[in-house]
């Protein structure tokens, strides 16, 4: 069964960057570099075999937005994003619900990739019993993993459940799951803190599948930074202090027409610094700083947008770094 996500909002904690150099091994191949800091995405609905949806919540320090998709922080591991590998923790989890039923938590989420494939492993918490599993296979995304200066993203990876991911859901629910059930894909970047040099445009699609091109633009109940948002100032006002500015936000094109390509450009963020992009309030991509603090962004404006005035916002991942900038959609006359 296919479970497509939807692109939505985010915040999370991103940790200091802890790693400054590319590593080696002594073969010439990459070694495993610690993580620095990101986030995962994912937005799975549940659905058993009889077509009954589960209702799923976030635990913080996870946020949930609209379009059903769930953002956790990456809370430590390992990756080397040039063989494909990661082996990340996510901090914060999902709660299942539903008529009848208990409820399910799942939390500890683990990653792990080889090659750009692997598991995700969960502890499972219900009616005051626990115990870990994987819950899930996890395959190859339809694009090679982004590899950036200082970071790495992989898009759109595949779920699908396990036999004892199957069994835990059917238990759970009374409802049938089987094992190769697909849940919706998984996204996740990380930061590595690699010094080697890389263009500014070197963010990654923070949606799967093509959802961002399937969805209107326009608000939505997307938080716009996690819960400590007194914390999140502070880290905020240090990273702007490092850089020595405030950050700034610019577009390729002032005014355009619905359905042309848009370009934002940012400066000013920290480096390394993982930055999230909003159009209109709704967060569909995110992007990782250069070594000069510059992030660039190519995103479609959608068929379905309306005449008149439309927004970009950067902002970072500790939710007290942003930017904003403005642009124009045409009417079709107003178009040469």
């Amino acid at each position: 069964m296919n479970r497509p996500g939807a692109a939505v909002t985010a915040a999370g904690a991103l940790l200091a960057l802890l790693c400054q150099g590319t590593a080696t091994a002594r073969n010439g191949a990459e070694a495993p570099r610690e993580v620095s800091g990101g986030f995962a995405s994912w937005g799975p609905v549940f659905e058993a075999s009889t077509g009954a949806d589960a209702t799923v919540t976030a635990g913080s320090p996870a946020v949930r937005g609209s379009g059903g998709r769930t953002w956790f922080p990456v809370d430590g591991g390992s990756a080397t994003p040039g063989e494909g590998d990661a082996d990340v923790a996510l901090d914060g989890a999902i709660r299942l619900g539903g008529a009848g039923v208990g409820t399910l938590t799942l939390d500890e989420l683990r990653l792990r990739l080889d090659g750009g494939a692997g598991t995700l492993r969960v502890r499972a918490e219900r009616a005051g019993e626990s115990g870990d599993l994987t819950l899930a296979e996890v395959g190859t995304g339809a694009t090679a993993p982004s590899v950036r200066s200082g970071g790495a993203t992989w898009s759109g990876l595949r779920v699908s459940l396990t036999a004892e991911g199957a069994a835990l859901l059917t238990r759970w629910s009374g409802r049938p799951y089987a094992a190769g059930d697909e849940l919706a894909p998984f996204d996740v970047t990380v930061g590595t803190g690699a010094s080697r040099s890389a263009d500014p445009q070197d963010g990654a699609p923070g949606v799967s599948g093509g959802d961002a091109s399937s969805s209107p633009p326009g608000r939505s109940d997307t938080p716009t930074g996690p819960p400590d948002a007194d914390a999140d100032a502070d880290a905020g006002a240090g990273a702007e202090r490092e850089t020595g500015q405030a950050p700034s936000a610019a577009v390729d094109r002032t005014s355009l027409a619905a359905g042309d390509g848009q370009q934002v450009t940012g400066e000013g963020f920290a480096p390394d610094e993982v930055v999230l992009v909003a159009i209109d309030d709704d967060t569909r991509y995110q992007a990782v700083a250069d070594a000069s603090g510059r992030v660039a962004r190519d995103f479609p404006v959608y068929d379905t947008a309306t005449e008149g005035a439309h927004t970009v916002r950067l902002y970072s991942v500790t939710g007290g770094r942003e930017a904003v900038v403005g642009f124009t959609v045409l009417a079709d006359e107003a178009v040469s």
